[in-house]
């Protein structure tokens, strides 16, 4: 696979939705906060629920993906302390240097990415990085948050719990362990995919317009040690994370967020 084709069928189409966002936010302003709100609690969840309930992922791995999410986030936190202590960074930049070099835009950018890319096996992997991250998003990040605010704010951790897309993932891995899960191609199902789908675009669309209102010489100046902890330690972290938990040689590590693509032509599902 060359680097022609894999931009024109992963990465085009998802520069040329956010491009759309984009202008529009150029030309229109847009509240962005109900957008936002209607993908949290309505179209997120049904993608998680859709994703995991009928992926061909099973428990152990879905867990082993989670686990790494979190293993590494934790890595990279430690890491991006260091080196903002060392460079003798204060509050609230050195928060802001460890939030920005640990999480990902793993639900916006890198669903859509994922299931340009790698089909049905990326998105229900990026599903559950996803919800890997917001468990540490809400507990360790609100923890940094805060600190660099001067207060504790360790309430706030229970957000975790508010969050939709958690129960998706507990009710879409209920049904698989008891054996409940609707036909996919039925109505029930039919219908969460539906909603799940409208994910995508609008993730995109409101990156776009995101990017529209951002104060781009204000931030320049100020990222250029996160860049460098997310573009050339962070792959590398997450590399070796995904092979020691066993990804090396499977399917999900050539299609996990952060990885490498695959060279090798995908394999026909055999029939057993």
């Amino acid at each position: 696979m060359s680097l022609l084709s894999i931009f024109a069928g992963s990465v085009l189409p998802i520069v040329t939705i956010a491009a759309v966002g984009f202008t529009l936010g150029r030309v229109r302003s847009i509240a962005v906060e109900p957008l936002n709100t209607v993908t949290i609690y309505v179209l997120t969840p049904a993608l998680v629920f859709h994703s995991v309930a009928t992926s061909d992922l099973g428990g152990e791995t879905l867990l082993k993906i989670v686990g790494g999410v979190v293993a590494f986030a934790l890595v990279m936190a430690a890491l991006a302390e260091g080196v903002g202590r060392a460079l003798g960074e204060d509050e609230p930049i050195r928060s802001a240097l460890v939030l920005v070099s640990s999480f990902s835009n793993s639900g916006n950018f890198g669903i859509p990415l994922s299931a340009f890319a790698f089909g049905a096996v990326g998105r229900a992997t990026a599903v559950a990085y996803l919800v890997g991250q917001s468990v540490v998003v809400y507990t360790v990040g609100v923890y940094l948050a805060s600190r660099s605010g001067g207060a504790r704010g360790l309430g706030s951790i229970r957000r975790v719990f508010e969050l939709p897309l958690v129960y998706a993932i507990v009710l879409a891995a209920g049904a698989r362990w008891l054996g409940v899960v609707p036909p996919a191609d039925g109505t029930a199902m039919s219908t969460v995919q539906i909603v799940g789908d409208a994910a995508i675009p609008l993730m995109l669309i409101l990156v776009g317009i995101q990017l529209a209102n951002t104060n781009y010489g204000a931030a320049v100046a100020r990222v250029g040690t996160a860049n460098a902890l997310k573009l050339v330690v962070a792959p590398a972290v997450g590399l070796a994370i995904a092979a020691g938990l066993g990804f090396a040689d499977t399917t999900v590590a050539r299609r996990s967020p952060g990885c490498s693509f695959s060279n090798a032509p995908r394999q026909p599902r055999s029939p057993h």
